[in-house]
């Protein structure tokens, strides 16, 4: 069993920062892939960012080069530079034995935070 639960979000200027914090409690973190993913208002949950049990990482291509995914154990991290409108969401934390870039591939997730970026 995992538990999550982000920190972090709030209300930013487009081009501003945030860092989002997701902290993790459970056996073994070290064997799932970690990722984060938002929904956006009438949308759909959508990949941003995974960081591999291995240690590789992928992003999504509408945040590539402006966020960046990291952890240590028993915390992930996503820093988001640049913030755009468009990145307004609630950002979800998510922790999957097997995690793709898929939800469905994730087993725990955590509660959420919102970010709102405004114009």
């Amino acid at each position: 069993q995992v538990q999550l639960g982000e920190s972090g979000g709030g209300v930013m200027q487009a081009g501003g920062s945030l860092r989002l914090s997701c902290t993790a409690s459970g056996r073994a973190l070290y064997s799932y892939t970690m990722g984060w993913f938002r929904r956006a208002p009438g949308k759909a949950r959508e990949f941003v960012a995974a960081y591999g049990r291995w240690g590789g990482t992928e992003y999504a291509y509408s945040v590539k080069g402006r966020f960046t995914i990291t952890r240590d154990n028993p915390t992930l991290y996503l820093q988001m530079n640049n913030l755009k409108p468009e990145d307004t969401a609630i950002y979800y934390c998510a922790a999957g034995s097997d995690g793709t870039r898929s939800p469905a591939t994730y087993e725990y997730w955590g509660p959420g935070t919102q970010v709102t970026v405004s114009s």
